[in-house]
């Protein structure tokens, strides 16, 4: 019980419980991202389970990977090496490059179902099933889990304040999930800018799995501006009352 007092009262305590809440809240984002636009091939009934059941599995696999603190340091030892690339893969750059490859494949697939696939209750995207969805949905937060969990790890070495700023920031991610989902599901511009983000972060996955490291504050910075340009865009299309795009939709809505 003293020990925990001492704890709360450390001011740099939660001074690293802010900052890697903060950082997991924006390296959240792009799981956000991910889990609503699979969402919205499933039923409008549906949707909102399966938000809460992504965000619920990004945090206990957090969870459970920093329980296992000492099989994530492991991951990073060398497997082999690419002679042409000069680069040592570990398991976590194997995982890296698995997801981002998977990443770069998926959005690419929804940019084309939504500019030139089917549309509608009759088209064959509306066939992926619930469970299909969560497994997608389970592989994509085992990569950005990965991730998140060893840029906690270089940052704070208490175990227990990196999992209560994982909790924390899922709560929070929990809080607002629906209705980014909605705003980005409402405006296809925004929606087909954010597959473009995940494209570029499938991009970066796969060069951080070969030793590239990208820097991610210009990446973050570009979104950013992106997504700052795109919302006077809307603004001044909702004053001009211009109709925005219609996109093939597996689902349209009535």
């Amino acid at each position: 019980m003293e020990a925990l007092i001492a704890l709360l009262s450390d001011p740099q305590v939660w001074m690293a419980f802010l900052t890697l809440t903060a950082l997991e809240l924006v390296l959240g984002i792009d799981n956000i991202i991910f889990i609503s636009i699979l969402v919205d091939k499933l039923p409008p009934v549906q949707r909102e389970k399966a938000r809460r059941i992504g965000l619920f599995l990004a945090m206990f696999m957090r969870v459970g990977l920093l329980l296992v603190l000492a099989w994530i340091v492991g991951l990073t030892a060398p497997l082999f090496t690419l002679p042409i690339l000069d680069a040592e893969i570990s398991g976590r750059d194997l995982i890296l490059i698995g997801g981002g490859l998977f990443l770069l494949w998926k959005s690419t697939k929804e940019i084309h179902q939504l500019t030139e696939g089917e549309e509608g209750h009759a088209s064959s995207a509306v066939k992926a099933s619930f469970a299909a969805i969560i497994t997608q949905i389970i592989i994509i937060d085992m990569v950005f889990s990965l991730d998140s969990i060893i840029t906690a790890v270089g940052m704070v070495d208490k175990v227990s304040v990196m999992i209560a700023a994982v909790i924390a920031s899922v709560g929070l991610m929990m809080l607002f999930a629906r209705a980014i989902g909605e705003f980005v599901s409402a405006h296809p511009s925004i929606k087909m800018l954010a597959l473009s983000f995940l494209l570029v972060v499938g991009v970066m996955l796969v060069a951080e799995g070969f030793e590239h490291k990208v820097p991610k504050g210009y990446i973050y910075f570009a979104m950013a501006f992106s997504v700052a340009v795109e919302m006077m865009n809307i603004r001044m299309r909702k004053k001009k009352h211009i109709k925005p795009v219609d996109l093939h939709e597996p689902y349209k809505k009535s």
